[in-house]
This record gives structure tokens, sequence and C-alpha cells, in this order.
């Protein structure tokens, strides 16, 4: 089951992925032992008339080859799903995530489905402040020779790159963003936008791998968050503000990121620093003043004029004759007519003139200001998970989350159906604020957040409060929030979440994959060397296999029952996974596929479990179909 992955990953090298890229959009400028021909390639681009720039320009860092390298690898972790909580009521049909593993474990699988899906991604990763506890993780399977070799570098160079281990450099910090960045672009839609949460300590650093990851014309813009109320006035610049970095996919796809609808519901149509011009205006005009005739002259409003050239009669609140105007109007005559048609001019109580918005207008929404002055602050922030745990002191049960208002300001800039992902999920706020803004406007977003199991030290009060794992905290905190919002709203949304766990395969497991031999009769079961506490090794194989065929996270299979087997189907694909089959059910799966009663394209099969002639018999079969079907038949290791 995760035999390919690991052969596959011996062959990678750092320009793999870049390659593979290029063989899928460019298979012609490949020869025929695989050599890219960069001359032809260049030719058709001089031809195209494109320009190719020799600027030198780009970001190194220790351990940047070893960091491209990793975004090339398959992920070797399987997926495991937490059965019983899966199963409850409120769970089962959620369509909401919860991934607990390491996060470039989690985009890699991710990508297996949710290519090109995700409309949203929020991230607040680690600061490398010095004090955030944040470490470079990467054990660093390979020796500095075999790394040399992989990478193409020096073993110096190596040694060094090894050496990160355990440290907060900035090298270090971007060997480990760099690789989970180039995965989340690949899973943001081509309208879709990604938001990064920094500070002063690694801004500089970011702003630079992100120009070169997603494009500099994909950058949107740098958001000022004001985190604190109150600054600390001991330091010697007094620091209230952090950073939201934002970028598309695509930025001819974004329009405008808005929030607000527009609080007006009219608009001058003059303007101070216009010149003065003419208009005419028929009757039937709306007055708001409580007069029945103005006369002509001119009329101050603050620092406007408004000179009328004629004497305007009214009745009922509306103009009886055709007027004349001359103001500083900020449009045409033609503009006024149509604002006219529309029944939007109206002459004020102080006697100006102004117009209610456009259909267009009044469906519009602020664009997002730079300068986010009043989305909450990490004082709201902390209060928010001190409510919902019930903590009545001032100890925390989580450091530093960020508000719900913040995020959920940021994912309401996007349309109210995206998929919000969020690999650095700390304490679920993101999940919180999807909530929270699905109960509030009725969308229907859903959440995939990420989170590594890392243990909470024993001297902490989340530790105290029986919490081992940040995990732990996020889940709960999901359960709280939704059961808060239920209470509050009673909104028709999806309140549950699924959650599987990412788990690596053990030693001997692998020894005894390695050692298998398809000719030597079955005799161990291969299925139950998957098992774990929180799911059966037939669960875990069927929702990693059912991922990786880009059905989802969320895919629940069906049994199908042969004459005593038990196969598993999902859409077009049949899953033969358990020891067992016997050719009597082969005989009846060939019956039922050319009766048509079982109408798929696909047979995956579990190849530890099923004995050499039981694969021949169905490959011969299933070759020699009596309808002519096209039944395609794959094995996996």
């Amino acid at each position: 089951m995760i035999k390919e992955q690991l052969e596959n990953n011996e062959n990678i090298r750092p320009n793999t992925k870049l390659l593979n890229l290029l063989k899928e959009n460019f298979p012609d400028y490949f020869d025929k032992d695989n050599n890219f021909m960069i001359d032809k390639f260049k030719n058709i681009l001089k031809s195209d008339e494109i320009n190719i720039t020799k600027e030198g320009y780009e970001l190194n860092f220790l351990g940047k080859s070893y960091a491209r390298f990793q975004t090339s690898t398959e992920t070797e972790t399987i997926i495991s799903p937490l059965t019983d909580h899966n199963n409850k009521d409120e769970n089962k049909n959620s369509e909401n995530l919860y991934i607990i593993g390491d996060n470039l474990d989690a985009l890699k699988h991710l990508l297996k489905s949710y290519s090109r899906k995700i409309k949203c991604i929020y991230i607040d990763p680690p600061y490398n402040t010095g004090s955030d506890g944040f470490v470079y993780p990467d054990n660093f399977k390979f020796d500095s020779t075999t790394l040399s070799n992989k990478m193409g570098i020096d073993e110096e160079e190596a040694e060094r790159i090894i050496d990160m281990r355990g440290k907060s450099t900035h090298s270090a910090w971007l060997t480990f963003m760099y690789p989970r960045l180039v995965l989340a672009r690949e899973l943001i839609s081509d309208d879709g936008v990604i938001f990064i949460s920094i500070d002063d300590n690694e801004y500089a650093n970011l702003k630079l791998i992100c120009d070169e990851i997603f494009g500099e014309e994909n950058f949107i813009s740098t958001l000022k968050w004001k985190k604190k109320r109150q600054p600390s006035f001991l330091s010697t610049v007094a620091n209230i503000m952090e950073y939201v970095l934002a970028y598309s996919k695509n930025r001819i796809n974004i329009n405008k990121l808005a929030i607000d609808s527009l609080s007006d519901d009219d608009k001058p149509i003059v303007n101070a620093s216009n010149n003065y011009s003419e208009i005419t205006l028929p009757e039937g005009i709306r007055v708001k003043a409580n007069v029945s005739k103005i006369k002509a002259g001119v009329y101050k409003n603050k620092t406007m004029d408004t000179e009328y050239l004629d004497d305007v009669l009214i009745e009922d609140n509306r103009t009886i004759n055709k007027i004349k105007i001359k103001a500083k109007f900020r449009t045409t005559q033609e503009e006024i007519n149509r604002f006219c048609k529309d029944d939007l001019i109206f002459i004020t109580s102080n006697l100006g003139l102004r117009r209610n918005l456009t259909i267009e207008e009044a469906n519009s929404k602020k664009s997002i200001t730079d300068l986010l002055l009043d989305w909450g602050q990490n004082q709201d922030a902390t209060e928010e998970t001190r409510s919902l745990f019930g903590i009545k002191n001032d100890t925390t049960i989580f450091d530093n989350p960020k508000p719900t208002l913040l995020i959920k300001n940021l994912v309401k800039s996007c349309n109210n159906n995206s998929v919000v992902l969020d690999f650095f999920s700390g304490s679920a706020t993101t999940a919180h604020a999807v909530m929270k803004l699905n109960a509030e406007d009725g969308g229907n977003r859903k959440y995939i957040l990420v989170q590594l199991p890392e243990e909470i030290e024993e001297s902490k009060p989340a530790f105290k409060a029986g919490y081992k794992t940040i995990d732990e905290i996020g889940r709960e905190r999901i359960k709280r929030a939704a059961q808060k919002i239920k209470e509050e709203t009673n909104a028709d949304i999806d309140y549950g979440f699924k959650v599987i766990k990412l788990e690596n395969v053990q030693e001997d497991t692998l020894d005894r994959l390695e050692s298998f031999d398809p000719n030597v009769l079955v005799s161990d079961d291969y299925v139950n060397d998957f098992s774990n506490e929180d799911s059966s090794g037939l669960e875990t194989i069927l929702t990693t296999w059912l991922n990786q065929d880009g059905y989802g996270l969320h895919a629940k299979w069906e049994d199908f029952k042969l004459v005593d087997y038990i196969a598993h189907r999902y859409s077009n694909s049949l899953y033969i996974v358990n020891e067992g089959i016997e050719s009597s059910d082969i005989s009846r799966l060939i019956e039922m596929i050319e009766n048509n009663e079982l109408n798929i394209s696909r047979i995956i099969i579990y190849t530890y479990s099923l004995p050499f002639t039981i694969i021949n018999e169905l490959k011969t079969n299933i070759k020699n179909l009596r309808n002519n079907k096209t039944v395609d038949i794959i094995e996996r290791y």
C-alpha cells in the first residue's frame, strides 16, 4: 500500500516536480530519452515574441534545494479515519474536515483530491520570533553523502542543511515554509486567494518567497492588522501592528476583496473639485424638503453651491415642471437622464441634489482596506477562548490565538460557498469563524483544518485542564463553538466535522511488504497491519485509496456482496481489499458486469490479499468480457 510511494521517492530530485509539469504540458519538448530540449523550447518562445529576461535576481537560502526536493516527494503516510467520532449523528454527513498530522504530508494528500479547488486559504504559521517555539523539525533520513547526491550539492552544504535540524534560523524557517507554500499554490482555485499572518521577524523573507512561488504579479496587498488596543511602551517603538499578506492564484480572476455592503443608500452627484456645468431635470423629481416652491437662486450646502435657474414648483413632494440647475456636477446629462428614468435623483431637505444607489451598487460591497483597525485584537481572541472553555482567571488555554473577527472578515471576502483551508490550525479559530459566518449570512462554506499533534508542556494550563496535544484543544473548541452558535442562532448549518489522522507505517510492516512474494500462496493478513485504535486496516486502506483516486477525504464506500465475499464500491470503482475471495466470487463479479448489474470501469485490488491464481483468473475474465466492456484492473502494493 505504501510501496509505490517509497519506490517513487527513491528517484526524486529537487527539479522533479518542475520537470513533471513540463512533461505534462509540453511533452513534445522531450526527446525519446526523456531529456528536455531547452533550445527547442527557447526557439518557440522567441518565435511567439515572448520576452525572455536574463535578470539574475532570486531568493537563495541554505536548504532551498532540499525544500524543492520536498515538494516532489510523495507522502509516506496513510490516512486513518477516527471511526467512532465520524459516525456520530452530527458528523457522519459533515463536509468539514480536521486532519491530525504534519501539514506537509496533509497537503500532499489533499492534492490528490482538492487540486485547484480551494477558494480561500488562511494560515498563521510560526513567526520565528525566537520565543514562539519554532524549530526546524525535519529529521533528515539521508546522510550527507546521499543528500549531496540527491540535491546536486557538495557534502559541506549537505552537512550544513542537516545541521539545521532543531534550529530557528532564517534559513531553517524558509526551508520549512517553502514546500508548504508551493503545495498550497497548487491547491488554490484559479479565482482563489491565500492570506498569511506574519510579523516583522520574517515579513521580508515571506514576501520574497511568496513573490517567487505565486508570482509578483499575483501579489494583492499587505494588510496591516491592529493586534493591540494599547501598545507596550517598554520597547523602543510601540508595536501594535502585524501583517496579513494576500496573494491570488491568478490576479486576472480577482475583482476585489470585499466584505461589507455599502453603508450609504445614496450618493452625491456634485463634487467640489469639478467645474460648474448645467443640467436639466424633468418633472417628477422627488423632493425631501417640506416646501411647495423653490425660488430660482443660489442655495449653499456646506461647501457646495446649487443654483436653480428656474423656479421649482412642487406638489405631493414631486416637481411638476422642468428645471435647469447649475452646479459642480460629477456626471453628464446623459447619465442624469438615466438616473431620472430610474427615479434615483432627489432634492435634499437643504435643497441640494443627491441620488440613490443603482441596483448594481446596492448589491456591491466595499473593498477591504489595507488597514485593519477594527477586526478584533489579541485580547479579544484570548477572551473568546477563555469564554468558550469556561476559564475564569487570567490563564489561557492556548497562546496567541487570532480573533474570529479577523479570519471571518478575510473569509467573507470570498464567496459564501468556498472551501476554506487552514493548515496551521492551532486553536481552530478558522473553523469557529467559518461557522459564525455561515450562521450570519446563510453561507455554505466548508473548512479543512490541519494540526500537528504537538505535545503540550506539563506546566501549561491546557495540560492541567486535561489536554495532552494541541489538536485536542482545536477539536474541543470546534465542538464548543458549534454548540454556542447553535444555541444563539439556531442556524441550519453544518456544525459537525470529520477527523482523519495521518499515520506512519511501522518498520516491521514495511519489511513484510518488501519481502512479499506474489508467487507464494497468501498466508498472512496484510490488511490488519494497518489497524490502529481509531480505525480498522480496511478503513485505513480504503480511505487512503479513495482520496488517492480523487474522490476526496469525505468519500464513503458501500459494501458490495458477490457470493460470500464483500468488496467495496464507490462511483465507478470497485475495491477488493480483504483476503478470502474465491473463484465463485470472480464468476459472480464477471456475470454482474456482463449483465449490467454492476457498472464500473475500474477494479482496484490489494495484491497482498489475493493469491496469484485468483488475480490471473480475474484478469483473464475481464479481458474477455462478452459485452466488450472495458474494465481496468489496477494492482496496488
